[in-house]
């Protein structure tokens, strides 16, 4: 039983992470940026930490902690309005995860978690898969934010000795979902017709419980100490196979038109909306050899449950 921090306790991800290793007995803290919040999820008590940047103070909630997994992170905004995104995601995800750990390791903790994304290795994938041995290529700031981030854990650790495991996972779907994930939910529950029947791609997603099973393996497994490791579902898939598991999760049938590829990009270009075709139409998938060979670890849910559970909570919001 190891004492954890997560940071980011109470978001979309932190809620499943603190269910999964609540059921492994462990001792948890996390944080919330939400004051008086009083316990999280699964009852954790919580600290309160407002902003997270070079000037953090996180020596209170690192106290006694043997592992600190960080989830908190400024994640990727659709429509971003600040007059200079690059900086606000360095001053979050790169200053501020920098800050954390050398607390961290400062406070005697063993092992430090951090949840990456796929965004670090770029934003089209090869056939194969990314792999971890890729060179990194992000190609907007929150993925460079996050690869300059790794670069900070990989110096603290070598000056320190704390142990830093990577996570580097795709789109995250499953209850509390947000952005274009929810949005494609809503569309295909209220039957609209998607013009995405011609596209033949290969995308990797992650089920929140897949991804919290992953990061508690991280977490503790010998093994980990030390390595970057791609994580997804089992298999990846095409949109419109994407949108056929979604309505039948819903109990509905999808309203897929065959509109041309080609006719579908130069939409996309004269509506200034070239990035989201991009994002539907290409492909970006992961290999995740490495974690299953290294870390003995396979996803425990399927993508047709994960999803299941995502059209229960979606219904029930309704």
């Amino acid at each position: 039983m190891s004492k954890i921090l997560i940071t980011g306790a109470t978001g979309f991800v932190g809620q499943a992470v603190c269910k999964k290793l609540r059921e492994g007995g462990h001792m948890l803290t996390g944080t919330t940026r939400t004051p008086d919040q009083g316990a999280g999820p699964e009852r954790v008590p919580l600290y309160h930490i407002p902003e997270i940047g070079p000037d953090t103070d996180w020596s209170q909630a690192v106290s006694g902690a043997d592992i600190v997994i960080h989830l908190a992170a400024r994640v990727h905004v659709m429509k971003d309005r600040s007059p200079d995104p690059l900086a606000d995601y360095r001053n979050v995800n790169t200053a501020g995860t920098r800050k954390l750990a050398q607390q961290a390791a400062a406070a005697g903790v063993k092992r430090f978690v951090f949840i990456s994304t796929i965004k670090v290795a770029g934003e089209n994938s090869p056939v194969s898969g990314f792999t971890e041995d890729d060179h990194a290529m992000p190609e907007d700031p929150y993925g460079a934010s996050k690869w300059e981030a790794e670069q900070a854990l990989a110096d603290i650790s070598r000056s320190t000795g704390l142990e830093v495991v990577i996570l580097r996972p795709p789109l995250v779907y499953g209850p509390g979902v947000k952005g274009n994930f929810l949005s494609l939910f809503e569309a295909i529950n209220k039957n609209r017709v998607l013009p995405l029947g011609a596209i033949q791609n290969h995308r990797s997603f992650l089920s929140v419980f897949n991804l919290a099973d992953a990061i508690a393996t991280a977490a503790e497994h010998p093994n980990a100490a030390g390595q970057t490791f791609f994580v997804a579902d089992e298999h990846a898939i095409s949109t419109p196979d994407l949108v056929r598991k979604i309505a039948a999760a819903l109990d509905t049938k999808p309203r897929l038109l065959n509109f041309p590829l080609g006719l579908l990009k130069i939409a996309g270009f004269l509506t200034g909306k070239s990035a989201a075709v991009q994002r539907v139409a290409g492909s970006l998938t992961v290999n995740t050899r490495r974690i299953q060979t290294q870390l003995n670890w396979h996803p425990p849910v399927s993508m047709e449950d994960g999803l299941k559970e995502t059209a229960g909570w979606f219904k029930s919001k309704k």
